[in-house]
């Protein structure tokens, strides 16, 4: 891959986030009991088992997908609407175990994809049509994936720290986790 820079952006430096996520999730979880995997924050809310299942999906199913059909040489760019809630339905039957084994050889198989598709800095400017947004450029889409990664990382550290709101009593005025 191109060790480039463009002002903030790397793809290298965006992959060093991309690999370590499955092992953090594994890290943040091992061992961990259902009451810290399977409870949410209220009505309509997610489990740690239903953003794992999530960033599994979206491994599947959006972030390599979209980086093809930018790069590819149809005339046709727009991007498929992508169901954040399919993890609902997919991950049913499964454990935290096997959504985690699962993501961890879904993603190291995406960035290896990635990594052998040589990006250019003239191929991060190339678009495609996101259904809400419209024209989005390779660039946007690969440092969404990271930050993507990083926003449900810190969800599934405020969904377990939100069991023990209560518990913490007053030094809930010291911890902005509980208070978000």
């Amino acid at each position: 891959m191109e060790a480039f820079e463009n002002e903030n952006f790397s793809i290298d430096r965006t992959i060093e986030i991309l690999e370590q996520t499955p092992d953090t999730l594994i890290r943040m979880t091992k061992g961990l009991s259902d009451f810290w995997i399977k409870n949410n924050e209220g009505n309509d809310t997610w489990s740690v088992f239903d953003v794992i299942g999530h960033l599994l999906h979206g491994d599947k199913t959006d972030w390599l997908v979209r980086t093809k059909i930018i790069l590819s040489a149809v005339s046709d760019k727009q991007f498929v609407p992508f169901d954040r809630f399919a993890q609902f339905e997919t991950s049913k039957g499964k454990t935290l175990a096997d959504l985690l084994i699962e993501f961890a050889l879904v993603r190291a198989e995406n960035i290896r994809q990635l990594t052998s598709m040589k990006i250019t800095r003239a191929d991060l400017a190339k678009t495609g049509i996101h259904p809400k947004f419209g024209s989005v450029t390779l660039k946007q889409l690969l440092s969404t994936w990271a930050v993507h990664d990083l926003d449900h990382i810190a969800q599934i550290s405020r969904v377990m720290a939100k069991q023990y709101k209560e518990e913490t009593g007053p030094w809930i005025e010291f911890l902005k986790i509980l208070r978000s």
